[in-house]
C-alpha cells in the first residue's frame, strides 16, 4: 500500500499490510515501481484530498491504461469542495490560484491577474497556499547532499502580507483599478474537516495578524456576495468591520 505523504501518520497495524510513504519525488519519478506486482495483486495508493486534485494522479491513470491494468478510483473530499463550509457558494468560484513562498530575490505575482479576472466577473477566488516538504537548501543541492529543510506551511498571515505587497506595488506603478485593497474582506480557513477547523472573515489588514492556529491553511478572496453569503460570513466575522460589509 502506497500513501501520499501528508501531515498525518498512518499505522501499518491499522491496514494489516506494509505501508510505503510515497513522497512527491517517488510518485513523479518512480511511478513504474508503484505498478510492480499490480497485475497479480491489489496495490492501493492513498492521497490526502481528492485523487484528481493533482495532474500527477491523472498521469498514473494513463500509465495504468498503457499497461492494460485495471484501476478503480475512490473519490474523496478536498479543499476544492470543502471550502463551501465558509458560506460561499461553490458555483460562484472562479479559477483557483496557488500562492508560493517568496524569497528575497523571487517574488512572483502572476496569479494577481487571475484574481483580478475573477473579481471583475464577480467570482470568488480560492487560494491554495504553499507547502514546503523535503526541500533542500541551495548549498545542499550544489553539494549533492540529501539534507532537507524543516517543513514549512504557508499561513493566511503570510498570504495576506504578500497579496498586500502586490497591490502596494501596483499602486506605485500607477494602477488605479485594483483587484482588491487592504480593506477588502477575505477569508482564512484552517484545518478544514477536522474537529478544530477554524474560519475567519477579516480585512486583508487584519488577516495579516489574526491567529487561526496550526496548518493547513487556505485563503479565499470573495467576489460579489449573495445576501445568504453575507449572512454566513457574519458568522465568522473577525470584528464589526466584517459584520457591516
Amino acid at each position: 500500500m502506497l500513501v501520499s505523504k501528508g501531515p498525518y501518520v498512518l499505522q501499518e497495524e491499522f491496514y494489516g499490510r506494509e505501508v510505503i510513504l510515497a513522497d512527491r519525488d517517488m510518485v513523479e519519478t518512480q511511478s513504474d515501481e508503484m505498478f510492480e506486482g499490480s497485475d497479480t495483486e491489489d496495490v492501493s495508493f492513498l492521497v490526502v484530498g481528492d485523487p484528481f486534485g493533482a495532474t500527477t494522479h491523472t498521469d498514473l491513470v494513463l500509465r495504468a491504461k498503457e499497461k492494460d491494468l485495471e484501476y478503480r478510483v475512490i473519490h474523496n473530499a478536498s479543499i476544492m469542495n470543502a471550502v463551501g463550509c465558509c458560506g460561499l457558494q461553490l458555483y460562484n468560484f472562479g479559477e483557483t490560484i496557488s500562492i508560493v513562498f517568496w524569497t528575497d530575490t523571487w517574488k512572483p505575482d502572476s496569479f494577481y491577474d487571475k484574481i483580478k479576472r475573477n473579481r471583475d466577473l464577480g467570482m470568488h477566488t480560492l487560494c491554495l497556499l504553499d507547502i514546503k516538504v523535503k526541500e533542500q537548501s541551495i548549498e545542499n543541492l550544489m553539494k549533492g547532499k540529501k539534507i532537507f529543510e524543516p517543513p514549512r506551511y504557508m499561513s493566511v498571515n503570510t498570504a495576506a502580507e504578500q497579496l498586500v505587497e502586490i497591490i502596494q506595488r501596483k499602486k506605485e506603478e500607477g494602477e488605479k483599478d485594483l483587484a482588491f485593497t487592504e480593506d477588502t474582506i477575505c477569508i482564512g480557513l484552517a484545518r478544514i474537516g477536522s474537529e478544530t477547523q477554524t474560519i475567519i472573515a477579516a480585512t486583508f489588514t487584519d488577516m495579516m495578524t489574526v491567529d487561526i492556529g496550526a496548518p493547513l491553511h487556505s485563503f479565499v478572496i470573495p467576489g460579489e456576495l449573495h445576501p445568504l453569503e453575507k449572512d454566513m460570513l457574519k458568522l465568522f466575522a473577525y470584528n464589526d468591520d466584517v459584520k457591516q460589509y
